[in-house]
């Protein structure tokens, strides 16, 4: 057997790997790059001076960094240390669940698209459109209730506000591709420049905050902003929006397993052509995909206005970019979005404090955390890859189109 055969070979067992499978391999990949990790530590601590009292020894030699604490703080430091018997939910853990939960839409919008066979590179200037228009509706809506009235009122209403100007500015490059055949990659990557140069203008001249030096809103009053409940206010998190998030996972997943939109989409995702000889309007579905994976970034920016900032400001963090990577982490389910996106979380935490805990060097912690991200995703990054392989597609993925009549593999028809 040669050796492009036996990599077709893996591929395709990775392809039909279980769940459990999946998930044993992204396990053990996990524990290989905290391996390779500490000896990078190791050989970085053996090129830095420290003194005696300061190294940590191991094999007889002496290091300046110690692998263990670097984890330690990188992964329980991050949780807000639960071994310690003193934990407390607030501190770097609501930091760590506060991250968790913007990556969950995120990511969840980057995995509808990529199910659909759409590369939505754009949901980060979908984040900035739903963020900057959420905080102004708000603003507006907030002069007509208050009080506790207030928050039950205008926490839904951001975020539907959110969502339908995230899902319009989504739904551009749709109806770009779907009606002048525009490259959605190219056009979802220029529409981040345009919401982002858009949202500074806007910001820093009628919108702009008078009492303030940044390029930021008004902010907004405390009843229109997520409550926090058993977490201080301090910590910019709200275990009601962790509460939304997981309902957007759950709700996405049946969509796309359950219903004919999800049909569709996942169809369409997988054999376009032949989706479409079968009855699938892809261009609705190409349109609809993206207007969704729109909204669910505005909500992400909806959140990250009502529930961190307060207001909106321009320079929001790269969320929309590292949904792209909890979406290949969680090979593009929505149920696996909320693990990708809790590991993502503790990583974005933990680097944090492992900068503040440790005279770690900060390049080598970001080296430690890519690592570990780059090691989590390739099988998932390969499986993806493999199925997009001619004769690739299982019996249970393949699309009926001859009026619902299927052949399986020995030539059979099944009514």
């Amino acid at each position: 057997m040669s050796p492009a055969d036996r990599a077709r070979k893996a591929l395709s067992r990775l392809v039909e790997a279980s769940a459990t499978e999946r998930i044993l391999i992204s396990s053990a990949a996990l524990v290989l790059s905290v391996l390779i990790g500490a000896v990078l530590v190791l050989v970085a601590g053996r090129m830095t001076s420290c003194t005696a009292g300061e190294a940590v020894y191991y094999f007889g030699t002496g290091f300046c960094y110690d692998p263990v604490v670097v984890f330690d703080r990188l992964f329980l430091g991050a949780l807000g240390d639960p071994l310690s018997g003193g934990w407390s939910p607030n501190g770097q853990f609501a930091i760590t669940l506060r991250e968790t939960t913007l990556l969950l839409f995120t990511g969840l919008s980057v995995a509808l698209a990529f199910r659909a066979g759409i590369f939505n590179i754009g949901t980060q200037g979908q984040m900035v459109v739903g963020a900057l228009a959420t905080a102004l509706g708000v603003l507006w809506a907030s002069a007509f209730v208050s009080g506790l009235v207030g928050t039950v009122v205008l926490i839904p209403f951001g975020l539907l506000v959110g969502s339908v100007f995230g899902g319009l500015y989504g739904a551009i490059p749709g109806v770009l591709k779907a009606y002048a055949d525009a490259n959605e990659v190219i056009t979802t990557i220029m529409l981040n420049f345009v919401a982002t140069g858009v949202a500074l203008y806007l910001v820093s001249g009628v919108f702009k905050d008078p009492n303030s030096a940044a390029n930021q809103t008004v902010p907004l009053p405390e009843f229109a902003q997520f409550p926090s409940l058993f977490f201080g206010a301090r910590q910019d998190f709200s275990i009601v929006a962790l509460g939304f998030g997981l309902v957007a996972i759950a709700a996405l997943y049946y969509v796309l397993e359950h219903t004919a939109f999800g049909y569709d989409v996942r169809t369409s995702g997988v054999q376009p052509e032949a989706a479409e000889y079968g009855g699938v309007d892809s261009k609705r579905t190409i349109v609809a995909s993206l207007a969704l994976s729109g909204a669910l970034a505005g909500i992400a920016g909806a959140m990250y206005v009502m529930m961190i900032l307060g207001t909106f400001q321009t320079g929001i963090p790269d969320y929309g970019f590292d949904g792209i990577t909890v979406s290949i982490l969680a090979g593009n389910n929505p149920l696996g979005v909320g693990v990708a996106a809790l590991l993502f979380g503790v990583l974005k935490s933990g680097t944090t404090v492992v900068q503040f805990a440790t005279d770690v060097p900060p390049q080598l912690v970001g080296v430690l955390r890519g690592l570990i991200i780059l090691f989590v995703a390739m099988p998932e990054f390969f499986r993806l890859l493999a199925k997009g392989l001619p004769g690739q597609w299982s019996e249970s993925e393949a699309v009926a189109t001859d009026g619902g009549v299927a052949v399986d593999q020995g030539g059979e028809t099944d009514e």
